[in-house]
Formats: C-alpha cells, sequence, structure tokens
C-alpha cells in the first residue's frame, strides 16, 4: 500500500485502497477508517469511501520499492531477511542488547526508516514469523513464551495472508464454530492432521505460535548454488535484470529439483564492474517455486539498481549469484518435479501472467467462466473477474424445474437473435394461460431471413428466469428445433427458441445453436 502511494505521488495521509480480482487485498489507515477492509469487494469499497483511490495490484513495484526500507533496517541490525515486500523479520537478542532494551530497538528502527526511506513503519516482537508479523501490525511487544497467548484472541481471517491465501480454510473454521486462532489452536494437532491436508496443518501450527514447520530443515550442499557472469554486458538496465533473472531462477529451481529440494530461504549477492558488494536474503513461508524465485531476483536487483543516487551502484552488475540457505524437502512444493528442467510450474506462470494483464487493464478487464445453477445455457456459466471469488448461485447439479436437458447448445450469441415462430395456420406460435403452445411449431423465420420448414422440434420447457436487471424476473418457454436446409450443401440447423412471455405476448429469439 506505502509502495503503491509513493509511486502514485499522493500524501501518505491519501485514502486508498491495492485491488487484485475485484477484492481489496490492502488499504490505508485512511482508508481503513473509513470502513474500508482487505478482501472487500471494489465497488463496496467505493461505494463506503467514495474519495477512495484505487490501485492494481503490482508484486514488481511493491517488491522494487521495498530495498530502500531494507537498507535502513540494514543500518540498525544485521542479519535481516525479506519476508515479502513489506514484511522484514530480523533476530532481535543482539541487537536489542546494543540498543538497550527491544523497546528502545523499536524505536531505533521506526526512526531510522522515517529518516532514510521516507515512510512510516511498525515493529512487533514475537516468537515465530507469522506471530511476529500480527505484533507489528498492532505494534506490540509479546515476551518470551507468550505467543500463543498473544494469537488466541486474534480473529482467523489473519490466517490469510499475501502470498499465502486461506479464506477457503478460513470460511471451513468458520462453519466449524471456530472464530479465532484460539479456537484452531484448541484442536488436537492428531485430529487436524487426520481430517485436514498439509496447509491446513501448517495454519494449525501458526495458530500455536509455531514456525510453519518443524525444525527439520537441512543446510544445502555448495554445489546448489548457482552464479552466472555478465562482464561482456553489464546489467544496468531493467530489461536485461528481468531476463537474467528468469535464466538463473529456472537454472536455480532445476538444479534444486533434481535434489530432491525446494528452498525456503534464498540469499541474493551481486558485485557490480567497479568491485561494490550487496547481499540480500528472502525469507518464503512457503517453498519457492521457479516464478517465486525470478520474481524475488528480479525485485532485488531493480531495487538496487533504482535507489537514491547516492546509494545507488556506481556500476553495472557483472556477477549475480543465488545460494540456498535453506531448503526442506522437494515434496512440500506442490509442482511436479520430475516436468521441472522443461516447464518449471507451468500452471502458476499461466496464472502469473494473466494477473500481469489484468493489472495492466483494470480489474474488471480479466474474467473467468464459472458454471453455476439455472435453467437455461446463459444462465448456467456466469463471467467471473479473474481472482475474484464466485457468488453462490446455488449448486449446479440440482434439479432445476424447467431446466433446458443435455446437451447444452455449441454456440451461445452474446445477444438472441430476433425470430418469429409461426404455426401451421401461418398465425405466431403463442403461450396459453393452461402451459401449453398455441400451434405446433412448422417454420421459423431467424432476422430478415426467409421462412424455414421445422423438421422436428422437442420441448416446451417453461421456465421462470430471475436476476434480469435489479431483483426482475420474467417468464420464458424455449423449445428446440430443427431446421430445413437454406442450400442443398447445408446440413440444415439445430437451433435454440426461448420464447419471452409478456402481455401482449410472445417474442421468440434464437438463444443457441447445436452442432
Amino acid at each position: 500500500m506505502v509502495a503503491a502511494i509513493a509511486a502514485a505521488g499522493l500524501p501518505v495521509a491519501a485514502a486508498a485502497a491495492v485491488v487484485h480480482g475485484s477484492r481489496v487485498v490492502a488499504c490505508s489507515a485512511a482508508a481503513r477508517a473509513a470502513g474500508v477492509r482487505r478482501g472487500m469487494r471494489k465497488r463496496e469499497a467505493q461505494s463506503i469511501c467514495p474519495e477512495l483511490t484505487m490501485f492494481a495490484h503490482d508484486p514488481d513495484r511493491d517488491g522494487r520499492m521495498f530495498e530502500p526500507v531494507a537498507a535502513a533496517v540494514e543500518t540498525v541490525a544485521a542479519g535481516l531477511e525479506i519476508v515479502r515486500p513489506g514484511l522484514i523479520a530480523l533476530p532481535v537478542a543482539g541487537p536489542a542488547r546494543h540498543a538497550g532494551s527491544e523497546a528502545a530497538l523499536a524505536e531505533q528502527l521506526v526512526d531510522q526508516v522515517a529518516a532514510l526511506a521516507g515512510v512510516e513503519s511498525q515493529v512487533g516482537i514475537c516468537e515465530g514469523v507469522f506471530a511476529a508479523g500480527l505484533a507489528a501490525k498492532l505494534g506490540r511487544i509479546v515476551e518470551p513464551g507468550g505467543a500463543r497467548e498473544f494469537l488466541a484472541p486474534v480473529p482467523l481471517t489473519e490466517l490469510s495472508q499475501p502470498g499465502a491465501d486461506r479464506s477457503d480454510l478460513v470460511g471451513r473454521l468458520h462453519r466449524l464454530g471456530l472464530h479465532t486462532l484460539g479456537d484452531f489452536a484448541a484442536l488436537a494437532e492428531r485430529d487436524v492432521v487426520g481430517r485436514f491436508d498439509r496447509d491446513v496443518v501448517v495454519a494449525h501450527r501458526l495458530a500455536r505460535g509455531l514456525s510453519e514447520r518443524p525444525p527439520s530443515r537441512r543446510t544445502p550442499p555448495k554445489d546448489l548454488t548457482v552464479r552466472q557472469t555478465f562482464e561482456d554486458d553489464p546489467l544496468d538496465r531493467i530489461d536485461s535484470v528481468a531476463f537474467a533473472a528468469r535464466t538463473l531462477g529456472s537454472r536455480l529451481h532445476v538444479r534444486l529439483a533434481d535434489g530432491g529440494l525446494a528452498v525456503t530461504q534464498l540469499a541474493i549477492h551481486a558485485v557490480t564492474e567497479s568491485g561494490e558488494e550487496h547481499s540480500r536474503t528472502w525469507r518464503a513461508a512457503e517453498p519457492l517455486s521457479a516464478s517465486g524465485i525470478t520474481d524475488r531476483v528480479r525485485w532485488q536487483c531493480e531495487g538496487w539498481l533504482r535507489r537514491r543516487e547516492e546509494h545507488r551502484p556506481s556500476s553495472g552488475i557483472v556477477r549475480l549469484t543465488l545460494e540456498p540457505a535453506e531448503t526442506v524437502s522437494g515434496g512440500a512444493l506442490q509442482l511436479s518435479l520430475p516436468a521441472a528442467g522443461a516447464v518449471p510450474d507451468a500452471d502458476d506462470r499461466a496464472a502469473r501472467a494473466v494477473g500481469r494483464v489484468q493489472g495492466l487493464l483494470g480489474p474488471d478487464a480479466v474474467f473467468t467462466a464459472v458454471l453455476g445453477g439455472g435453467r437455461g445455457p446463459a444462465e448456467q456459466v456466469r463471467l467471473v473477474p479473474w481472482g475474484d471469488l464466485p457468488d453462490d448461485d446455488g449448486d449446479g447439479d440440482a434439479p432445476w424445474p424447467g431446466r433446458l436437458p443435455a446437451p447444452s447448445p455449441a454456440t451461445v450469441p452474446p445477444e438472441p437473435w430476433p425470430a418469429q415462430v409461426l404455426g401451421p395456420s401461418g398465425a405466431a406460435v403463442a403461450w396459453t394461460a393452461r402451459h401449453r403452445l398455441t400451434e405446433h411449431p412448422d417454420a421459423v423465420v431467424v432476422g430478415t431471413g426467409p421462412p424455414r420448414q421445422v423438421l422436428s422440434w422437442a420441448g416446451p420447457w417453461p421456465a421462470v428466469v430471475t436476476r434480469i436487471g435489479p431483483g426482475g424476473s420474467r417468464r420464458v418457454v424455449r423449445i428446440q428445433a430443427v431446421l430445413a436446409r437454406q442450400r442443398a450443401d447445408d446440413d440444415g440447423d439445430a437451433v435454440l427458441l426461448t420464447g419471452n412471455i409478456g402481455r401482449d405476448g410472445v417474442s421468440w429469439t434464437v438463444e443457441g445453436i447445436y452442432d
């Protein structure tokens, strides 16, 4: 949120929100004061706070602009790790002794970030990265051993963090009557392991104030480190950095996969043409995929190259090294490791590409089709903004009186085509009060075309269509018909005809075409 406001040149006190998939993923203090909350729909947030400024979700922007904050923190305490853009973890024991106390250390960190990076920050101290992150949101210093007690009253929604969407889990736990981390932590671990998958077990450990994984990590072998030199063409442009990051990230991912490993802590080292050395360590709550490694390398290098003039490298990067500082078994990474050498995490890359397009065009410009309940083909498929949670419109497999039988039409035009359905007498076919057609369909006129004989037909299927307009509904009747050929080489058409029943009779349209 801070990065988006700074990039736009808005004042820190502005009411602003970052939107991803038509939902708010972050909001400023002014927006929260007006009632905007994370997870809220975009239109709902705008109705609550009309002066709200919306920004698209842009991880590249966040990662690039977070480097000055990390550099400021590093002037006070060494050994920091970037968990994600916006969150830094560092050991507190040594720096606190040097500062005099934990409270004094927190004050020094806030002052230094404000002086060097020009942004406000909050510091929290607690055992475990997850608990410490929540403590930072509240500005709390939790005594050693008090993590579980501190987390107990926290709402379950805090389990869903950037980069770890657990909204489905939160919904399931709410249905079980659990509403706080303390409620969840009270469940026996054996019961959680027996009923839920690995991700839920990880969330249960977090709710108990423990780390994401038990302390079973291994020290990675030295031969996993990958490096590349760019002496002939130093990296001093963002496009060349992005290409190098993708190449080097894929090499590291494949090398880890060959050893059955995944990285959870990545050290990035860069050497410039003038001999300057820069290093930064990134920590991940979940094992990094190939795209996750690439993103962090690109964010870090862009952050170095776009620092303020006095802190920026004086020349381009000539050597880039990626060192896995901490690894776990490759089974913890939900990917197909044998395919990693060819197409690592293809699904994840496709999702990121779609998300990138959405970031460029806007949250309401990219849609995905969602199947749901309904009686006609157009009602059963809805377009939902990419990444948004579809509304619960009922079970699509449940009985729907008047529902059109399978198969569904192969083609459904965006707007139904106007048509006329004529009976043997030449009069328009209508619908009676006793729910019957006035005549059997004998000919159909589509648009301004000639009448075409009905070779066979099926139906009718009367139904009430809702959600047409604000709270409105309409009565319709559908029939299927096979129309005679228009040309000698034509196989004819099988069409779905829909009659809209009104006070003045029935107006027919072609709603779909069958193959």
